[in-house]
């Protein structure tokens, strides 16, 4: 199985701004997770987090974005990060078929700090990462 990213939405209203994007990955929930909600995982893709609690409610602070709190949390599905500056961060994993899992990811921002280009190069690079062999454990995939 190959990852595809699918053609993300976007929705603007005023100065707010909505993207959508759902990717199809191969691997597993469970070997995605870690690159979605641990420091070493993010780092490898989209950027490193100098500090990530792993809870609800818990300190985030993501470099060259800013910092937060982890807005909602259910391990294994869904992580989302609400960044002051960068707006609403939401990665929510559900299971695709036997071998792989989608990821419904949402950016919620205002101002022009991200675009669907830009996303859809991190996503490129997370699906590079999974494509690699299943035998290199996750957060040690560089």
């Amino acid at each position: 199985m190959t990852g595809a990213i699918e053609q993300g939405t976007s929705h603007t209203r005023g100065s707010g701004h909505l993207l959508h994007f759902l990717v199809r990955l191969p691997r597993p929930m469970e070997r995605v997770w870690p690159l979605l909600a641990t420091r070493e995982g993010l780092a490898e893709w989209f950027t490193e987090a100098d500090v990530l609690q792993p809870r609800l409610d818990g300190v985030v602070a993501l470099r060259g974005l800013g910092a937060g709190r982890i807005t909602a949390w259910d391990v294994d599905r869904i992580a989302e990060y609400t960044v002051e500056g960068a707006g609403r961060l939401r990665f929510h994993l559900e299971r695709d078929g036997e071998d792989g899992c989608a990821l419904r990811f949402t950016h919620e921002f205002r101002g022009e700090v991200e675009s669907e280009q830009r996303w859809r190069e991190r996503f490129e690079r997370l699906i590079g990462l999974l494509e690699q062999p299943s035998d290199t454990p996750p957060g040690l995939m560089t």
